[in-house]
């Protein structure tokens, strides 16, 4: 060990890391392990597009942080390289209607955001279709977290407009993906028969990763994102467990990140145990976090509400609700069957004497931790 008091420590323009953007969420890795046999399904399912042929659609299903994103990210990259094919991905937790949806396709296509009111949704619809109709091109549409259409009661109508393109503009091809992280959610069973007639997706499953790939891919984003040796053997094992225990790999590379910046905040050259055990608190709720932003503004006041009246009876937290909001109790009850879904409450049917079965709010989480992360 060196005498100098100053060795190991970080001077004001260094950093341990190489490239921080390797820890954000964004991120595509140059290297995508562990997922070769769904990559292979989603190529095999889009390879008619490059031939300007419609492609078949794609059912992608698994755990919340088991790659489902960056796969159809990785394979829009490729895509986006072929001519005449267009792609687009919709986040449908900030577009959860048809119409937001066709409005980002819309804006994908045009370049810009078509106008906010004052233009039909069959109009919107047709000038996206006549488009690619004229442009000769292969529209791909990435439904990325369809759960939440189908939370707001608007897949099928999305679904159905996608796909019967060709019919109501003739030269329109359109491809579908739609992506899950509901397990519970039975795609084909929840949509319309009307839907069900056209949407015969090849699937692509993702399972969690088991402890030996998470410890693969996160000493990739360290040989790429941090500094040669500034995370040891020793905090990479660590975080792998934490990371395997909580089933999401955006914990275990969140973790990172933020271990990095604390250990920076100590002024150090290397990321320690101690760092790790500092963040991952914070680090653990990312799914948490994600899901309260995105979020609705009344969405967020009816979870508010409930962790002020954690197991209360669902009429008497309407009526909270209905003060703060103003909103009538069939919307509320519309959110209140969302949250559940979300997994952010728990509405759970109780029989109670004299009144018949009534439901029981309580929130899913620690509510300390929910008014943390609102």
């Amino acid at each position: 060990m060196s005498d100098d008091p100053e060795d190991g420590m970080l001077g004001w323009d260094e950093s341990v890391f190489r490239d921080e953007h390797v820890f954000e969420i964004d991120y595509v890795p140059e290297a995508f392990d562990h997922r070769e046999s769904q990559l292979q399904t989603l190529q095999y399912a889009l390879r008619p597009a490059v031939r300007g042929s419609r492609p078949l659609n794609v059912m992608v299903r698994g755990p919340p942080g088991t790659g489902k994103t960056t796969a159809v990210q990785k394979l829009y990259g490729e895509l986006g390289n072929q001519p005449g094919v267009r792609t687009v991905r919709v986040n449908c937790q900030v577009d959860s209607t048809r119409y937001a949806v066709f409005s980002r396709v819309f804006e994908e296509i045009f370049e810009y955001e078509p106008p906010s009111s004052g233009i039909s949704f069959k109009k919107l619809f047709g000038q996206v279709a006549e488009r690619i109709a004229d442009e000769d091109e292969v529209l791909v549409v990435a439904l990325d977290d369809v759960n939440y259409l189908f939370y707001e009661g608007e897949a099928s109508d999305t679904l159905y407009s996608l796909l019967r393109a060709h019919e109501a503009h003739e030269g329109a091809r359109v491809g579908v993906i739609v992506v899950s992280s509901d397990l519970d959610l039975d795609v084909i069973e929840e949509l319309d028969g009307r839907v069900q007639s056209v949407f015969r997706p090849e699937e692509a499953y993702f399972p969690a990763y088991d402890l030996g790939e998470i410890v693969d891919i996160l000493q990739n984003r360290i040989d790429v994102g941090f500094r040669e040796d500034a995370v040891s053997t020793t905090v990479l094992d660590k975080v792998a467990e934490l990371t395997d225990e909580a089933g999401d790999l955006r914990v275990g590379i969140d973790v990172l990140r933020r271990a990095g910046l604390h250990a920076e905040s100590r002024a150090s050259k290397t990321v320690e145990p101690e760092d790790v055990d500092a963040v991952y608190e914070e680090a653990k709720h990312i799914h948490l976090s994600r899901s309260l932003g995105a979020l609705a503004e009344n969405e967020r006041t009816l979870v508010e509400t409930v962790a002020e009246n954690d197991g209360d009876q669902a009429g008497d937290v309407y009526d909270s609700f209905h003060d703060e909001t103003g909103l009538g109790y069939t919307r509320y009850t519309e959110i209140v069957n969302k949250l559940d879904k979300l997994g952010l409450i728990e509405a759970e049917y109780e029989e109670l004497e004299g009144r018949g079965r009534s439901r029981t709010l309580r929130l899913a989480h620690d509510p300390d931790t929910v008014r943390e992360q609102l």
